[in-house]
């Protein structure tokens, strides 16, 4: 399951993302610090294909792929040496996959703060920026010590050093002019800076039509990040609607699939992310696999005896099994192909895997 964790000032809209995507359960308030305590949410991932792979085999059970998020307390300037409630929560966010800035664009008299997205972008990465640094001088310190008695430290101390060098400027790791290697070399440090980025824009629902135009400057200033603008406020009431009124609802704004479906896609494509399906009678089931994985690694997804004793992976693209209505008519047909272990699935693969152990 991926994991994401939600960075921004106070009423930057973390707790109404965390509404909007979970269905409620977080306490959102105009004012700072209402969140005292980290909120950890799972949500299905909604994916119209696992529908249609169910309703044709009539299954008894559908398992959405899942992704779990944790909103953590506001940070503000001087987070990192106490100010506000200091960076205490950060830690809950250390082993999480990527981490989501949450910035402000809405203006609002009735909810204090900033409401300049660059603003907010800035704080929060000098912050996130000034914890890792704590980690990484302990850490260096600690690599150093050992490296006298192991040279084979030497690179890693090194690659400590320059992170050091870095988040000393208030400069994250991700701005820096560090190499894939070294930033390889650092991820079992957990720093926050370490890690891909994701940004969601919040928007007022009278910003919606220049959304374009409000994130641009963002996008430029994240080069290479997902950005996804989004009235978090209006995607936390829909959260809480009927399924069908929701749908219905968020059509009406322009809204598309609603926030988790528009977060969903921008993490999984910055995560590399892809999904393969199973189903049957008893059940139909959605699984995440990373892009470039091999068939016996994403057997393995499953079950680590189906990547063990793997033979080979029966596999149809899922719009080709809809159309023929059963495994059995696709497979009278010629459609189903039998992939051995040097297969690379591609997303939207619907599999059986062979395997004997």
């Amino acid at each position: 399951m991926e994991r994401f964790g939600f960075v921004g000032l106070p009423n930057a809209g973390k707790s109404s993302l965390y509404n909007a995507l979970a269905g409620g359960g977080a306490l959102a308030a105009p004012y700072a610090f209402a969140t005292t305590d980290p909120n950890v949410g799972v949500a299905i991932v909604p994916d119209p294909r696992l529908d249609q792979l169910a309703e044709m085999s009539g299954s008894a059970k559908k398992l959405n792929a899942r992704v779990e998020f944790t909103d953590i307390g506001g940070l503000v300037e001087g987070a990192s040496k106490g100010e506000g409630l200091g960076n205490q929560f950060l830690a809950g966010i250390r082993e999480v996959d990527a981490i989501v800035f949450v910035l402000r664009a809405f203006d609002n008299q009735d909810v204090p703060g900033p409401f300049e997205p660059l603003e907010h972008l800035r704080v929060v990465e000098i912050e996130l920026a000034l914890a890792d640094l704590e980690a990484a001088e302990r850490h260096h310190a600690k690599q150093v010590k050992a490296a006298r008695g192991d040279t084979t430290l030497g690179a890693l101390v090194a690659a400590l050093e320059r992170a050091v060098e870095l988040l000393a400027e208030g400069t994250p790791l991700y701005r820096g002019d560090l190499d894939e290697e070294t930033r390889e070399a650092l991820r079992p440090f957990f720093f926050l800076t370490n890690k891909p980025v994701l940004g969601v824009v919040n928007l007022g629902e009278e910003q919606l039509e220049d959304a374009e135009a409000i994130v641009a400057p963002v996008a430029h200033e994240l080069a290479g990040a997902q950005i996804v603008p989004m009235c978090v406020q209006l995607e936390a009431e829909a959260a809480l609607l009927p399924a069908s009124e929701r749908a219905e609802l968020l059509e009406g704004l322009g809204l598309g699939e609603g926030a988790l479906a528009t977060f969903v896609n921008a993490a999984y494509r910055l995560m590399g992310l892809r999904t393969f399906f199973t189903t049957g009678e008893k059940e139909s089931r959605a699984w995440t696999f990373s892009a470039g994985a091999s068939a016996p690694e994403c057997a393995g997804v499953i079950h680590t005896d189906f990547q063990r004793g793997f033979i080979r992976a029966e596999t149809i693209f899922w719009k080709d099994l809809v159309a023929k209505g059963s495994w059995a008519a696709a497979r009278s047909e010629g459609l189903v192909r039998s992939e051995g272990k040097d297969y690379r699935p591609v997303d939207g693969d619907v599999m059986e895997f062979r395997f004997n152990v």
